[in-house]
This record gives C-alpha cells, structure tokens and sequence, in this order.
C-alpha cells in the first residue's frame, strides 16, 4: 500500500462540476493499494497517517504535532495510479487491486480510520470516478508512506493472482496451432508431405 500524504491549508474535491467533499486545515491523503495488501497493511498505513508528526505545537517548533493532535481534518482519495509500473514510458498497472476488491479495501480503510480518530473529521471522495483535487499545499510537505513488504505465502495469494499465473504458464508451454501444425510429423504416405524445404517438387518429377 502506497499513500502521498501532503499538509494543507485546505483541499477539496469535484466530480462533474459539483464540490464533493473538503476540508480545511489538515491532511490530504492520496492512497494506493495493491494486490498483495492484507488488513495488515491497512492497520499499519492508518496508524502512519494519523500519527505522522508535521504540524507544529503551541509554541511554534515544527515537525512536534499530529493530526489527531491538532484535531484537524483528513481527505483521503483512492489513487489506484500509486500502484503504476513503467514499461518504457507507459504506465501499467497490473499491481493495483482490481476495483470490486479495492472499493471494500477502501471502504474498510476509512472505517478503520474513523474508529481511530474522529468519523467526523474524516472526509473522502468518490471511489472510481473522475475526480479533481483540489489541494492547497502547506509549505508545502509532501509525505510518501509506503505499507512494509510483505512475505507472500503462495497459500495466501489471491484468487486473480493464480489465475494469472495460469493464463501465464499456458501461454508458455502451449504451443500455438501454426507451429503444432509445422512441428508435427509427417505420413510418409501422405501425398502431400513434402520431402524436404519448403518448395521442394522431387515427387513429382518422372522417373
């Protein structure tokens, strides 16, 4: 699990024109999740966020408070884009949790966020649609957070990986038809079958 965690002064966010959600001081949360998170990153990434030190205290010494001590607001934004691999200059994104899987994540992750803290100072956007983010950006400090790598049992890997893994394995060692049909033997009493390179006519030459 990947999240860009960046301090506002005020951020907010729009889909088809009309304002969603927003908040004012506080944090802005980008968040991206992968196929390999479990509640275990979860939990870690909540704990993270809400206890990351980058506000500061009473008498001005930066890098002192959290959010929670501050009692400020927190936007989080499901980012499925965190999870991109390049290859060349295209991102893939084959990593990121497919979107039913993802949408529960989500949802659970702001659950568990506003156990943690306030449910009323938690806001979101809207998962899966087409969003601008509005964000003004305070300093501005920009936090990436990154969920510790996980040791992944093949027993625990997901329904979508192994069929992955399949599909990979098939292509691999099925041949295609064309070259089944070029490597399979030929019957030498086949009138057809040719006795050597292609274009070779000696069967049909007169003794």
């Amino acid at each position: 699990m990947k999240a860009i965690v960046q301090r506002v002064a005020q951020a907010s966010v729009t889909v088809g024109g009309e304002q969603i959600s927003s908040i004012g001081r506080g944090l802005c949360v980008l968040l991206g999740i992968s196929l390999e998170d479990t509640q275990r990153e979860l939990e870690h990434m909540v704990r993270k966020i809400l206890n990351l030190r980058v506000f500061e205290d009473e008498s001005g010494k930066p890098w002192s408070k959290s959010v929670m001590d501050k009692q400020y607001e927190v936007l989080c934004v499901s980012q499925f884009t965190l999870q991109c691999i390049l290859k060349g200059n295209k991102p893939d994104y084959h990593m990121a949790m497919p979107t039913e899987q993802a949408e529960s994540f989500y949802n659970n992750f702001l659950e568990q966020l506003r156990k943690a803290y306030k449910p009323e100072l938690i806001k979101d956007g809207k998962f899966g649609a087409y969003m601008q983010v509005h964000i003004q950006n305070d300093g501005p400090v920009t936090i990436e957070l990154e969920s510790p790598a996980a040791t992944v049992d093949p027993k625990q890997l997901t329904k979508l990986e192994k069929q992955q893994q399949r599909k990979e394995k098939t292509r691999t060692k099925v041949p295609s038809e064309s070259s089944r049909e070029r490597n399979a033997p030929r019957n030498k009493d086949d009138p057809s079958a040719s006795s050597g390179a292609e274009g070779d006519v000696s069967s049909e030459r007169e003794p």
